[in-house]
């Protein structure tokens, strides 16, 4: 097709170079690579080689890393995208500097500051202009669109969730297992030893020593020996004539040790042997146990004796050893005390058995650390091993009969014992120094155990370190992937006891022959140390004397590649002479057996006990065993088994196992053509081969899974090989795929099951998987050519093949890589018509072949070969399997399906091989695969889920489901590569068809939708996701029959015109056909996301997580960058919107309060944006209308804060790149319900995306306080319109279907604790990271949500009839505004309000008022902002919303209401306003008005200034306010100042009373925020009155009265009050009945959290009739549930309830300025010392005047203005107690009555009439002063001004008698008490009748009674006092009478005591009471009645007091 190039090609055409096959050198680790030296080699043995040498064959595809599986939204990815971002300035973020303003304020707060003098903020150019709004559109958009943002979801952390399903590894590469260098077996410990000194006490012979590693508790030796000496060369010299000159291989002093299964019971065992001299070990040992260093030169004599027998022995017996000394070291202690010691050095004596280390502290570089592995139960830390040194001193001397390895494991579990029996042993004492550390990582100058050179060699002459093979504790499953053939020879035991004739010392010597003859041992057998590399015999040591001795040697053999019958090892047995005799040879030949290396073919090795023989063997001996008798030979021991030997093999050749030695063995015999064949003791003809092959395929399930795992390579070569070519056997093709499939599915079941830690997430067994990746490719082509690229898998003649018909050139390089093209994956027709191969999937079917293709296969290739005797058919590997997977049954189909993954990704790779070699890929897909294979992958493409994932069996493996699910998807996403698109979509949609039918019978769906999302979720993640898509191709044809594809594109937006828009946007049939898996994904979303959807409330994070994989992916894609291309990406994901909008009530709800959209307008007609039968029509089926299943019901659950993020920044980003002319068009189309639906989504949209980082720090506020803010907030900020306030009430009736208003704020506060404690333990520098990154997330999301809103209003302005949506636009605009925003966003959404507001201003005047309130609020809350050009915009928009209304009306009214509202609510809301920037701002409206021409002979430039100066009085008022932020009381005393200046402006006067509300809340005073709000609603009743009368109604505040008496200060009496009707007054929504009702209940509940439940009760009295007259049961019975809870905890808590303290509190000083001479009472909480108000306002008034200056007056005594300092300030604080007249106090009858209602308070102030204030009881003056306030309390402040003072002044007599009365009754108090209270009581009788306090009553009776005053006017008070102490002692006689009966027997003593005292109490006063003043009785003693009345009268008044 004729494309143009450019960016949209890449959208609808595959990439030329999608797939390659590319043939990578496998690395090799040595100089050079290990191969056989043999240029012959036997077919195995090639294959073998082959197998470890040829490159790897890796199908690359090359935009893989593009796909989603490869999401760059990985934390380090995200950081490379985020590099250069603009630091967005935020003003939460700006810290203001908070001295600047200080020095100002203080003026500001004094004196009006003149405005005009003040600096204003940069005026915006061209604001006053008369601009076209179109041209203003214009400019603000290309304002907005520049410098923007282009990767949205680079700024968005990437979901939480795990491994992604879709992305599969890249197996590791097969490699050796070596050491820590194989990662993924992180047991493996890798130890590097170097020697560096070994010294014994005397030096007079050479020593050798080997050094390996044992595991104890496993017996078994697990390393090969590593064989060093540290001999001086004086010493070395001594040996010169029987040792050749050393190779440097053998001069190694380090090593490298790998265990794979670390643990406590690995030992270092170091022998060391010496030259063979006469004497058994003892006595040879006995000079290095005696002679010390030391004493050398004492011991010169016997030393030199020494050395001289020693030089004489090794001159004579050189080439043999004597075993001398042993010593081993538990490896575990070393490593965990080097792990522990911590300081630099130090030297460690640790003695086991006579072994001591000491250990020091080396750092060697390059070292790793070590993972850590357990063995048995016991956990070996090898994490903290650090490099030490080791210093052996001791070591034990070998027992001659004790050499054998099971004596050294008794000896070395013994060690581990405290009691060792080697500790008592005298040891050999030396020094050892061993430097042990971790392996580097690469070390250099290292040999393999081969003695191959490993890569960084630089210097050969170099001493080297060797590698040391491992002999792995346990088996270890890894792959051969190198050449290795070593033989190790254990020679262990002799019983020549039986021989006859002298054979003592005894030595063995082992060759490798290759024939009889002597000539033909090979030089094979490894050196030890200091001698040649490779030698041709090998010597045991000898063990003096001893004729049936034990042997420890090991001896390393380099076995042939290829061997024979005639390889044998040759055992030869010496007696060697140690004395020097005449005609005594030094060895004589005593023995002779031998071991042939080949039986039956397999190489022999195992355990062995040979019969020796006298003789050389006669000739042919080495094809037979030693076993056979010999005619003719003489044997030891009558031919009984004497020697006993092991023979070990660590070969990648010989596989050491019988099933595949003959598997291997009869592939091997087809391809050499060569019969018989002997297996074993059998001879296979060819005509019984077929049958052998057959049972020896199947028996390869009966071998070791180890050798299975170490041929896996081969093996499964030679498996498929036999599938591909069939062998001819006698003239027949036997086919033998079946067979080999059933083999394969075993042997890949069998390392499932027992190599389950090797397996990746999805289950792929990383072995197999590698061999796939790396290793597995398509049989040669020809025979006996290599197969593809280099190397093949081998083959001959004898397979079935046939030539190609195009016969490849022979000079093309198959090294260089090719790609394999996948260009125009045939879209049928140009792309702006529905592809051919999507349209046929609709509705059609694979049809099925009937016939048997198996049999029919094999008849024809059989006759065919008949006729031309050429063979028909190569056959490709990949149909070969596909044919016998789909014809297998039972249990082979089992086990394939259990490991489907295999066997797809073999398939896949198979014919991508093909499509590469066949050069198929130029052609059409439809035609690069044969019908036949085709059919065959539509049955397993549509099998598996039909047999498992469909119907879920009981029993059924869930893992396997899982693990076929993802098979089948990885597979499906493979084929899309490389197979006809059409052909693929078609099998997933016969899978989804299966699914979706059985969704309806099973009763639990979320599993299965669960699996088919994972499924879904991989096919998508193919790279060429948007490709597959169509993505350019229009929903409907276009008239013309093919347009070329650039007209397609560039006219696009006119293409648009002539379709159904809507199609676009709904996930409609067109859709769905048209952008295939796009369609699968955004249904299954739909279907998920639906609220009626049940059980799949758990897929939300899953689903919503796939489509954001998917977005973010294009996101990132290069592929992608262009907008235009974007745009189209985009196309795919419009009905994602509409989704969403489906379901936002289900959102999490970001704003706090519950959300903004009601469930009802979603359920109401038309709203449905996907209708049921579209969203459940999966993929395109036919549609049936499915009845839902009745156990579905209505439940909606609220989703998660992260799903729902991620779904909203995915319907960003599509808002932000699709075709904004295709957005419009739509938008015209939606109802206005839909349009609203978008605009409360961008709502959401705006509170999701808030900069959040550093906005929420841990609140000191209560969160009681929160909720009463949040409450008022929404009250003063009229931000819940009547909108909302139906959303509110229709949500309230979901119930707990979304959690009631308090649950969601709470949980949004939960979320940002959260959020804060995740970021304690972050750098500063990740903070300011990713505070940059959310700020830049939270402006390009805001400005997305501003780009749209103009599509929206753009809309508007076309349709014309869809402009109530404009109020939903500024509600988001006022909203996002309201937000914390960064300057950059402010500046654009100013501009477009100003816009906005241009275009419809009679919105804001005439229809959404309260948004006019709000909008002032707003602009008005950013000019105080700390940032200019927030300020610069903020003051531009109000100035001309001012002028825009004024220019409606001929002045601004409504603006001016609003904006003067908003100042006061600002100031009493805001924590962080700043009044020198309001300042600023205001300065720059008042600039513009004077600049503004067009209106300056108008009133506006008057009107506006008035305005201005206004605002700045208040600002004063908030400038004190801020002064006083600290002092609660004047704080509060200043927002009342403020709000009684608007006593005639109701609005304003409401708004300053909630204020005080808010603020009384936050500090606990909840009476008083009850006040607030009673005034509130006794405010809202006076102009409710006047506005509407209705009889329920309050009339006014007079209704109030009963709740408090100062409520009649809100009646609206005076002469200029408003009318209530005219224009911007009463507007808020205070002002209705609703509101009144809002404000009632507000004030029960703070009355109820004061504890003033009789105050609850006379609000609900106001409430009730409301409710009554509307019939609002509901609410009754609330109101009447609280009332009964009231009650009943008025008399639950009788006796118990405390209100208030009352203080009187004086300030006198001019420092005080309006508060000097001031005195109020204050209201404090219950129970409040004197000393803490006194601290407490000492402390505050201390601070703010200093300490020095502040004077507390200790005295209640009247302040003497003219005695105190000027220079001070001074406070007097006294206790106050309410004050009733004795009328009051028949109405003030309970605690409650008593403590309610307060206006007038007392104090009592003692004094003399000398000045002091105690003297005696004759001279004791009282003062009471009574105090009245101005209001009564609880009122709407804490402290209420004192307006009137009066004082009583009491004589001392009447001092007296108040104390008496004051006695009496607390007597009678006590005495009466019920229940009693015996110790109270006691109390109180102590203090009245006991001898302690004896004089107290009686002194006062002496003192006042015991004479009759002169005065007459004291006649009285000395009567009164006289009766007050005949009541005294009637009480305590009641008291006394009271005790005794309460008392126990053990106080009875007490009682007596008390009574005592009471009657000489009696008795003293007895004369006193009844000495009567005779001038009071003259008048009324004729009349005794009346005497007697009068008496009583007076004394109950006395009681009554």
């Amino acid at each position: 097709m004729p494309v143009e190039s450019g960016p949209l090609r890449d959208l609808f055409e595959f990439p030329s170079d999608d797939i390659e096959v590319v043939y990578t050198p496998r690395e090799c680790r040595t100089l050079v690579s290990a191969v056989p030296e043999e240029s012959e080699m036997d077919p195995h043995v090639r294959d073998c080689v082959r197998s470890y040498t040829e490159d790897w064959a890796i199908v690359n595809r090359k935009y893989h890393k593009l796909g989603t599986g490869f999401n760059p939204n990985t934390l380090d990815k995200q950081k490379e995208r985020q590099k250069g971002l603009p630091k967005q300035v935020f003003e939460s973020d700006e810290a203001p500097d908070g001295n600047s303003y200080q020095d100002e304020q203080v003026i500001w707060a004094c004196s009006i500051f003149d405005l005009k003098n003040s600096l204003p903020d940069a005026l915006l150019p061209n604001l006053l202009d008369r601009t076209p709004n179109e041209e203003i559109d214009h400019h603000n958009e290309d304002q907005r669109k520049s410098n923007r943002h282009k990767e949205l979801f680079a700024l968005h952390p990437a979901p939480d969730e795990e491994e992604p399903i879709e992305r599969l590894s890249v197996p590791e590469v097969p490699k050796e297992h070596f050491g820590q260098r194989l990662l993924d077996l992180g047991n493996v410990w890798l130890l590097f030893f170097l020697l560096t000194k070994c010294k014994f006490e005397i030096e007079i012979e050479p020593i050798f020593a080997s050094l390996a590693l044992y595991d104890v508790k496993e017996k078994k030796k697990i390393s090969e020996n590593f064989y060093f000496d540290l001999n001086s060369e004086q010493m070395k010299g001594m040996l010169r004539p029987h040792v050749p000159p050393a190779a440097i291989s053998t001069l190694a002093r380090s090593a490298i040790f790998s265990i794979t299964y670390p643990s406590q019971d690995v030992f270092l065992v170091i022998k060391l042997e010496k030259v063979l001299q006469q004497g058994d070990i003892g006595e040879c040992a006995e000079p290095y146990m005696i002679f010390k260093e030391s004493d050398a030169a004492k011991n010169k004599e016997k030393l030199e004796k020494l050395k001289c027998q020693a030089e004489q022995f090794c001159q004579r017996l050189g080439k043999y050893r004597m075993p001398f000394a042993w010593t081993a070291i538990h490896l575990m202690n070393i490593v965990s005390s080097a792990g522990s010691l911590e300081r630099d050095s130090t030297e460690v004596e640790v003695g086991t058995g006579g072994t001591v280390y000491g250990i020091c502290r080396r750092a060697i570089v390059g070292r790793r650390s070590l993972e850590r592995t357990t063995s048995g139960d016991e956990a070996c830390n090898l994490t903290s091993f650090r490099p030490a040194t080791l210093t052996v001193t001791n070591f034990f001397k070998q027992e001659g009969d004790r050499l054998s390895d099971e004596d050294l494991y008794k000896f070395l579990a013994d060690m581990r014992r405290p009691s060792s029996v080697l500790r008592r042993l005298r040891p050999i004492t030396a020094q050892l120094k061993i430097d042990i550390s971790p392996a580097p990582e690469n070390p250099h100058y290292c040999l393999t155990p081969e003695l191959l050179q490993v890569k960084l060699y630089p210097d050969s002459r170099v001493r080297p370190t060797r590698e040391i093979l491992e002999f792995p504790a346990r088996d270890v499953y890894v792959p051969n992937t190198t050449y290795r053939n070593l033989l190790y020879v254990y020679p262990q035991s002799l019983n020549f006891a039986n021989r006859q004739g002298s054979a003592r010392n005894i030595t063995v010597k082992v060759q490798f022959m290759y024939g009889e003859d002597p000539s033909n041992a090979m030089p094979v057998i490894f050196g030890k140390s200091s001698c040649p590399e490779f030698s041709k015999e090998a010597y045991t040591a000898v063990v003096y004397h001893n004729r049936s001795p034990d042997f420890h040697e090991e001896i390393k053999i380099k076995l042939p590649a290829t061997l024979t019958d005639h390889h044998h090892l040759l055992f030869t047995f010496y007696h060697v002479s140690c004395q020097q005799k005449q005609n005594t040879p030094l060895e004589t030949p005593v023995g002779y057996t031998w071991i042939p290396m080949l039986q039956n073919g397999r190489l022999k090795t195992g355990q062995f006990c040979l019969p020796v023989s006298l003789e050389k063997p006669p000739q042919a001996y080495s094809v037979l065993s030693p076993e056979v008798p010999l005619p003719g030979m003489k044997w030891v021991d009558n031919h009984k088994g004497v020697f006993n030997v092991e023979v070990v093999a660590v070969s990648s050749l010989h596989t050491q196992d019988p099933y595949l030695d003959k598997f291997f063995a009869l592939v091997h015999a087809l391809d050499e053509h060569m019969f018989p064949v002997r297996i074993g003791d059998m001879r296979i003809m060819e005509n019984n081969l077929e049958n052998e092959l057959k049972s020896s395929i199947s028996a390869l399930n009966s071998s070791q899974l180890e050798p299975v795992v170490r041929f896996l390579h081969l093996l499964l070569d030679k498996l498929i090989l036999l599938v591909v070519r069939p062998p001819v056997i006698a003239g027949q093709i036997v086919n033998l795929g079946q067979a080999s499939f059933e083999a394969m599915a075993s042997i890949i079941n069998r390392l499932h099951k027992n190599l389950d830690g090797n397996q990746d997430q999805h289950g792929r067994n990383s072995l197999l998987a590698s061999y796939i990746y790396y290793v597995f490719r398509l049989p040669n082509t020809y025979p006996n050519s290599p197969s593809p690229g280099p190397g093949g898998l081998g083959g001959s003649v004898h397979y079935a093949t046939m030539a190609r018909s195009a016969v490849r050139p022979a000079s093309l390089n198959l090294n260089r890589s090719r790609s394999l093209s996948n260009s125009n994956p045939d879209i049928s027709g140009t792309p702006t018509s529905p592809d051919d191969e999507v349209r046929s999937i609709i509705g059609s079917k694979a049809t099925d072949r009937s016939c048997n293709r198996m049999s029919s296969h094999t008849e024809t290739s059989s006759f065919l070969q008949t006729l031309t005797g050429r063979l028909p058919t190569k056959k490709l590997f990949h149909e070969e399997l596909a044919l016998q997977w789909v014809v297998c049954s039972g249990s082979v189909r089992e086990a394939a399906l259990q490991q489907a993954w295999f066997f797809f990704e073999l398939m896949v790779k198979s014919m991508v091989h093909h499509l590469y070699f066949a050069d198929k890929l130029e052609g059409s897909r439809k035609h690069r695969f044969p019908e036949r294979f085709m059919d065959d992958v539509n049955s397993l493409g549509t099998r598996p889920p039909a047999y498992c994932l469909v119907v879920p069996r009981p029993g059924i493996d869930t893992e396997m489901v899982e693990r076929l699910n993802t098979s089948l998807a990885f597979f499906l996403n493979d084929l899309l590569s490389i197979m006809d698109r059409g052909f693929v979509f078609s099998l997933i949609k016969t899978c989804y068809k299966q699914v979706s039918t059985k969704l309806y019978n099973i009763p639990n769906p979320s599993n299965l939708v669960s699996l088919r999302l994972d499924f879904l979720r991989i096919v998508c993640s193919h790279e060429h996701y948007v490709t597959l898509n169509l993505p350019c191709s229009l929903l409907t044809p276009p008239a013309s029959p093919s347009p070329s594809v650039s007209s397609a594109t560039s006219g696009f937006s006119t293409n648009v015109q002539d379709q159904k828009i809507a199609n676009m946007f709904e996930l409609s049939v067109p859709f769905r056909q048209q952008h295939y898996l796009a369609g699968l994904v955004l249904t299954e979303l739909a279907v998920i996301l639906d609220p009626d959807a049940e059980g799949l409330f758990g897929l939300h994070k899953k689903v919503i997580n796939m489509v954001h994989n998917l977005l973010s992916s294009h996101d990132s894609d290069p592929r992608y960058a262009d907008p235009q291309v974007k745009a189209r990406v985009a196309m795919l994901y419009l009905p994602l919107i509409g989704v969403i909008m489906e379901t936002v009530p289900q959102l999490y709800d970001f704003t706090g309060r519950p959300s903004c959209v009601a469930v009802d307008d979603y359920e109401s007609e038309g709203g449905s944006m996907i209708s049921q039968t579209v969203a459940m029509a999966i993929a395109g089926t036919s549609v049936h209308q499915l009845a839902r299943p009745s156990s579905i019901i209505l439940s909606s659950s609220v989703q998660s804060y992260p799903s729902s993020r991620s779904l909203l920044i995915c319907l960003l980003w599509v808002l932000k790149n699709a075709d904004e002319s295709v957005l419009q068009k739509w938008f015209t189309d939606l109802s206005v319900l839909q349009l609203n639906r978008l605009l409360d989504l961008l709502y959401l949209c705006v509170s999701c995306f808030e900069y959040k980082v550093l906005l929420f720090k841990p609140s000191q506020v209560s969160s009681k306080s929160k909720d009463m803010r949040a409450k008022l907030e929404e009250a003063i900020l009229g931000s819940i319109g009547a909108r909302q306030e139906m959303v509110r009430r229709s949500r309230g009736q979901l119930g707990n279907a979304f959690g009631s208003q308090e649950n969601l704020r709470w949980r949004k506060d939960m979320t940002h604790w959260r959020q804060n404690t995740e970021k304690l333990d972050k750098s500063r520098a990740e903070i300011e990271h990713e505070a940059l990154i959310d700020g830049n997330l939270a402006t390009e999301a805001n400005l997305i949500i501003l780009d749209t809103l103009e599509i929206v209003v753009q809309t508007v302005s076309v349709t014309e009839s869809k402009e109530s949506i404009l109020g939903g636009v500024l509600k988001v605009l006022l909203h996002s505004m309201a937000c914390n925003q960064s300057a950059l966003y402010l500046q654009h959404c100013f501009a477009t309000q100003r816009a906005l507001v241009s275009k419809f201003p009679e919105l804001l005047f005439e229809e959404e008022t309260e948004q006019c309130a709000d909008l002032c609020l707003r602009l008005l809350r950013h000019c105080s902002s700390s940032i200019s050009t927030i300020r610069s915009h903020a003051s531009a928009s109000l100035y001309l919303l001012m002028r825009q209304n004024f220019e409606i009306g001929n002045n601004f009214a409504r603006v001016k209401m609003q904006v003067t509202m908003s100042l006061s609510s600002l100031v009493g809301t805001s924590q962080n306003f700043n009044e020198e920037f309001l300042r600023r701002s205001l300065k720059t409206i008042l600039t513009y008005a004077e600049e503004d021409l067009e209106l300056r002979e108008t009133t506006f430039p008057d009107q506006v200034q008035d305005l201005v100066f206004n605002l700045h009085m208040i600002l004063s008022d908030t400038v004190k306010m801020k002064e006083h932020q600290e002092d609660p009381e004047m704080l509060i005393d200043l927002m009342y100042r403020i709000a009684k200046g608007y006593q005639n402006s109701p609005d304003l006067r409401l708004t300053w009373l909630q204020n005080m509300a808010g603020k009384h809340s936050e500090r606990s005073n909840h009476a008083e925020s009850a006040q607030c709000l009673v005034h509130s609603a006794a405010l809202v009743a006076e102009y409710l009155s006047m506005l509407e009368d209705r009889k329920y109604l309050p009339v006014g505040c007079v209704t109030f009265q009963n709740i408090s008496s100062n409520v009649l200060e809100e009646s609206a009496v005076s002469d200029d009050v408003v009318s209530p009707d005219e224009e911007g007054i009463c507007s808020g929504k205070y002002f209705t009945e609703a509101g009144l009702v809002g404000l009632l209940e507000q004030a029960a509940a703070s009355f109820s959290m004061a504890g003033m439940y009789e105050a609850v009760n006379e609000v609900y009295k106001v409430l009730i009739p409301i409710h009554e007259a509307n019939r609002d049961a509901k609410k009754l019975s609330t109101i009447h549930g609280k009332l009964q809870e009231a009650f009943s905890k008025i008399v639950h808590q009788d006796g118990k309830r405390m209100f208030g303290t009352y203080f009187r509190v004086g300030f006198y000083g001019t420092k005080f300025g309006d508060l000097d001479e001031q005195e109020f009472v204050y209201k404090e909480p219950a129970i409040t010392k004197l000393a803490e108000i006194s601290h407490r306002l000492e402390g505050f008034y201390g601070e703010r005047f200093g300490e020095d200056v502040l004077e507390v007056i200790k005295d209640s005594n009247p302040v003497d203005k003219c005695k105190l300092d000027p220079n001070k300030a001074y406070i007097q604080i006294t206790y106050v107690e309410p004050y009733f007249d004795t009328y009051e106090m028949k109405d003030r009858i309970t605690y409650f009555d008593k403590n309610y209602n307060l206006r007038r308070f007392m104090y009592c102030t003692p004094f003399t009439l000398d000045g002091r204030a105690h003297g005696d009881l004759h001279e004791q003056f009282k003062r009471k002063t009574i105090l009245t306030t101005s209001h009564a309390f609880p009122y709407i402040k804490t402290r209420i001004n004192v307006i009137h003072k009066e004082e009583i002044i009491l004589t001392p007599i009447e001092v007296a008698i108040e104390d008496m009365q004051k006695k009496t009754q607390e007597l009678a108090f006590a005495t009466h008490q019920d229940p009693a209270d015996p110790k109270m009581l006691q109390m109180v009788l102590q203090g009245s009748v006991g001898t302690t306090v004896n004089q107290g009553p009686l002194e006062v009776a002496q003192v006042f009674l015991s004479e009759i005053p002169n005065d007459p006017k004291l006649f009285r008070h000395h009567n009164k006092l006289r009766l007050c102490f005949k009541d005294f002692t009637k009480r305590c006689e009641d008291a006394l009478r009271k005790n005794k009966s309460l008392i126990g027997p053990d106080q009875k003593e007490y009682q007596r005591e008390l009574e005592r005292n009471y009657h000489r109490l009696k008795e003293s006063l007895q004369p006193l009471i009844n000495r009567k003043i005779p001038q009071l009785y003259k008048a009324v003693l004729p009349v005794t009645c009346h005497r007697w009345i009068f008496d009583f009268t007076l004394s109950a008044e006395i009681r009554r007091v």
